[in-house]
């Protein structure tokens, strides 16, 4: 099954979370959304930030890997990782997905 997964991120860190993920072989493709306005409280404190939005396509079987890489490259000391599993998918495109995904283990 394919997931989608969201993250929100710094501009500043976008591209190299985007690139590792695909070079990595953890997701198909990570489309990157910018100018996301983030509202939240943080620590006690109301913050609004601009972010980018990460929409990241990987399959079940590398999303655990994905969800461990990502958290450790993320700067966040809580980053957002929320997967959502795809229900109605192209046939070709999942497979296009899981052939970029393959793990070699």
């Amino acid at each position: 099954m394919l997931r989608v997964v969201l993250c929100n991120c710094s501009p500043d860190e976008s591209e190299r979370l985007a690139r590792g993920l695909v070079d990595e072989g953890l997701a198909a493709c990570v489309n990157v959304v910018s100018g996301v306005q983030s509202y939240y409280v943080w620590e006690g404190e109301s913050c609004r930030d601009e972010e980018d939005t990460l929409l990241i396509k990987t399959t079940d079987e590398r999303y655990d890997d994905l969800k461990e890489w990502l958290d450790e490259a993320h700067a966040y000391d809580v980053p957002e990782i929320v997967a959502l599993e795809a229900t109605d998918v192209l046939d070709s495109y999942l497979d296009w997905t899981v052939e970029q995904t393959q793990s070699d283990t």
